[in-house]
């Protein structure tokens, strides 16, 4: 046969899932916090719960992957839509907050990221009111809001828990 071109048959290639860090994690997990129900995010999370599904889990991590791939509510959602927006233009918002003993504060915070732990998704930034990182459960967020400011940007990685620390 003229002009035909072969290409000889080589192993097929075995590929391995990357390693996640705790900041692609976070940023992945609030992609996926804001896209619904529909088919993308149907696959969007399979395919995330397939990469994370790579190594043995105790029953913390299991927990949170559950949590990491189920869809939020629709307020939820909401407030997630607009964290998101202000983490990637680094705005501050304005949150009304619930805390767990049910006094509710307005707080202005530049947020950095989101992370999911257990049952729980949480807003993670810079607590203009008590000066300091901060984590806000999203479910105790009663309102949300850009203020329009800029907020100093700041490196994910730094704000997430379980971190390990460099050593002097």
């Amino acid at each position: 046969m003229a002009n035909v071109a072969t290409h000889p048959q080589s192993a097929p290639t075995v590929h391995t899932a990357p390693a996640l860090t705790a900041a692609e994690i976070a940023a992945l997990a609030l992609s996926l916090a804001h896209l619904g129900g529909g088919p993308q995010a149907t696959t969007a999370r399979r395919a995330l719960h397939t990469l994370l599904d790579a190594a043995p889990h105790d029953d913390v991590v299991t927990t949170t992957l559950a949590t990491l791939t189920a869809p939020l509510d629709a307020s939820t959602s909401d407030r997630a839509r607009v964290i998101a927006a202000a983490i990637t233009e680094h705005r501050v918002v304005r949150l009304c907050y619930g805390d767990a003993g049910a006094n509710v504060t307005i707080r202005e915070v530049e947020p950095v990221t989101c992370l999911v732990h257990r049952d729980h998704w949480y807003l993670v930034g810079w607590c203009r009111m008590r000066r300091g990182v901060r984590a806000f459960r999203f479910d105790r967020i009663l309102a949300v809001e850009s203020t329009g400011l800029l907020a100093r940007h700041r490196r994910a990685d730094r704000y997430l828990p379980f971190q390990k620390r460099r050593t002097a």
